[in-house]
């Protein structure tokens, strides 16, 4: 999942070498914090967070374990 986010990210920003993604996992949820730099977080989350809403709805549908939610978190 880290590297389906870090495909979908990287073209998307001009400052590539700033892109983390730190991953939290619990039981029962696995939360994905997605850290750019900050002259690319409008590029992320895009106009009325369009783009954001698609980068989740991609890794939404990618999550092969239904029995455990994936949240995506940009910073």
């Amino acid at each position: 999942m880290k590297e389906l986010l870090e495909t979908m990210i990287t073209p998307l920003i001009k400052y590539p070498e700033y892109l983390n993604i730190d991953v939290k996992e619990e039981p029962d949820k696995a939360v994905y914090h997605v850290i750019v730099h900050q002259d690319d977080v409008g590029r992320v989350i895009g106009k009325n967070g369009r783009v954001a809403k698609s980068i989740r709805t991609v890794v939404y549908a990618a999550n092969r374990d239904k029995t455990r939610k994936v949240y995506v978190d940009i910073m």
